[in-house]
């Protein structure tokens, strides 16, 4: 059965009033997508962030198609209709839908992330089974994929890791593929935990992956720590994080602009000398060793 979908830049709009409206004039369904390739990171706890230039879509049944309910979601949101753009989308088997563009990527030499549809071709190849899910990390982010390139080039045998901010729990799961002896997972996010616990299952690595409710589940002294999180919250934790460390551990450092470069490289001065790893589509990784 088709489908009618009006969508409309949100701006201004308060995001919850804007739903209630269209839910109000009949919605089905209501999905807010970024407008401008700008990704949410790591909110903050008890945050709600939304993209800087977000768009509310609302579907309805196509039977509802009429320019009187464009007058009445327009009259009730308080804009123009000529705010909202209106299409026609056929009904898909909506859960693999999403997944036609989410294609095998690899990162440094070995390591290839796939989604559980793809057929694997890359002999000798390391990989992580990962679908996008509600927890941020699948690589396709640069943040995330120069983690995904450093891990690939260390040497990470019998190395205790920490995965924090973990997301998805790619890059824990990455370091154990990549011979890690453990990982710690650890962020603020629930639903951030229980997909990283489910990817762990899925990639056969769950032994081998603790999964950290609060950072002080974390032990101190690991061999390295990875930490793709937003620049003012690694300024914030750079103690807490360097205590995680062993003399000699390594930090990886990611979610970083690049004119936040300075700020992060200066708070970690006293606990390892930072350099840039890598810089890619105006995001920075830095990487060093704790004294």
């Amino acid at each position: 059965m088709p489908y009618l979908e009006l969508s409309f830049d949100l701006e201004d709009q308060n995001p919850e009033a804007a739903e209630a409206a269209c839910f109000q004039t009949g919605a089905l369904s209501v999905t807010l997508t970024d407008a401008s390739d700008d990704p949410v990171l790591e909110p903050a706890p008890g945050e709600v962030r939304l993209w800087r230039s977000t768009r509310m879509q609302a579907l309805y049944d196509q039977e509802r198609a009429d320019p009187q309910l464009i007058e009445a979601l327009a009259q009730a949101l308080g804009v123009a209709p000529d705010a909202l753009s209106a299409r026609a989308v056929l009904d898909r088997v909506w859960e693999r839908e999403w997944l036609r563009d989410f294609h095998p990527m690899r990162f440094g030499r070995r390591l290839w992330i796939y989604p559980r549809h793809a057929s694997i071709s890359a002999p000798g190849a390391v990989i992580v089974r990962l679908d996008p899910g509600l927890a941020f990390g699948t690589g396709t982010h640069a943040s995330t994929a120069m983690c995904l390139q450093w891990l690939d080039g260390a040497d990470l045998q019998d190395q205790e890791v920490i995965d924090y901010g973990c997301g998805s729990g790619v890059l824990a799961i990455a370091a154990l593929k990549l011979g890690a002896r453990h990982a710690y997972a650890f962020d603020i996010d629930p639903q951030a935990l229980l997909a990283t616990g489910e990817n762990a299952v899925d990639n056969g690595v769950a032994e081998r992956l603790t999964i950290c409710p609060a950072a002080q589940a974390i032990p101190d002294g690991c061999d390295i720590l990875v930490a793709n999180i937003l620049a003012s919250i690694l300024v914030g934790l750079q103690a807490d994080l360097a205590r995680k460390l062993r003399p000699g551990g390594r930090f990886i450092l990611s979610g970083i602009l690049e004119e936040q470069e300075p700020e992060v490289a200066t708070a970690f001065k006293q606990w390892s000398d930072m350099s840039r790893f890598a810089l890619r589509d105006g995001w920075v990784s830095l990487s060093g060793s704790r004294h």
